[in-house]
């Protein structure tokens, strides 16, 4: 199996169409056929379906795009993997951050990593695990740093990096600031948000543990921009990581409303390909965060 043809596959599948995507690669159309009919006659089966509008994926086609686009992934990963160790700066690292560790690490964290490798392009998603384990699975994304669910597959390894808690937060001035437990909040609208996309796994089971009705979940997001927006510019609460009431952009805007019960949080980890080796990049992007947990 040829690379070449590897990308060609990939191109047909990202762009719908065998002339979208030969116009990409610039290539004749009917070599860019050729290579996907080779390809589907040494894999014996059918990976595209045709119709009018140009092509979709079969079942098959899908499973077999999520490794061939681990292919091409690792391929550049290598090529930047040889050239930082030649003494290079340039490359890319991707990676998602959930809002802990971008209010708690990323400040702490950039300045350093800019300073050793300024030519390399960093992509920083911010998103919880679910919506980013198929990128972590198929090396789109190099790692992933935030809580994580309990059934991680075992193509990624997980590394703790803290314990975390959480504070309940509104906007400054709130009606309900001056609140010592929970059960002065059982009237109070909330905003939920959960790794599982799940909300009444969030705030539910803490009600429910201390005898308390169902929370009002009114609202549900997973875009930190839309925390901010809801939680200033209303009476909605929301429980969030004790980063956000201590990061300096953020306290001028809400308060904590301190209650007596706990409130736990999933700890804050590492996630990445089991046997896939970072980029020196890469690497010592997960050190710096290493070193900045460890001050936690």
């Amino acid at each position: 199996m040829k690379l070449n043809t590897l990308r060609d596959f990939v191109a047909v599948a990202e762009r719908n169409g065998v002339r979208a995507a030969a116009r990409h690669l610039g290539l004749p159309q009917p070599a860019v056929s050729r290579s996907i009919h080779e390809l589907e006659k040494e894999l014996g089966v059918t990976l595209f379906e045709r119709h009018a509008k140009g092509v979709r994926l079969t079942p098959m086609g899908e499973v077999f795009l999520r490794r061939a686009t681990a292919v091409g992934n690792e391929l550049q990963r290598a090529k930047d993997e040889i050239e930082q160790l030649r003494g290079a700066t340039h490359g890319r690292v991707t990676l998602s951050m959930s809002t802990a560790p971008h209010l708690g690490l990323l400040p702490e964290v950039l300045r350093e990593f800019r300073r050793r490798y300024p030519e390399v392009r960093l992509e920083i998603i911010d998103a919880v695990y679910p919506l980013v384990e198929a990128s972590l699975l198929d090396g789109t994304a190099d790692v992933y740093v935030g809580p994580v669910p309990m059934d991680v597959p075992g193509e990624l390894q997980v590394e703790k990096l803290f314990d975390n808690t959480r504070v309940i937060l509104g906007r400054k001035g709130h009606p309900l600031a001056h609140a010592t437990s929970l059960r002065d909040l059982v009237d109070a609208e909330w905003i939920t948000t959960s790794i599982t996309h799940k909300a009444e796994e969030e705030l539910g089971p803490l009600f429910s543990k201390h005898g308390l009705p169902a929370p009002k979940l009114v609202m549900r997001a997973q875009s930190a921009l839309t925390f901010l927006t809801a939680l200033s510019s209303s009476d909605l609460l929301m429980m969030l990581p004790v980063q956000w009431l201590r990061a300096p952009l953020l306290k001028e805007t809400f308060q904590e409303v301190k209650v007596k019960e706990p409130l736990p949080a999933p700890p804050v980890c590492i996630v990445q390909r089991t046997g896939f080796p970072l980029t020196p990049a890469a690497d010592f992007f997960c050190l710096l965060l290493r070193r900045a947990a460890a001050h936690i």
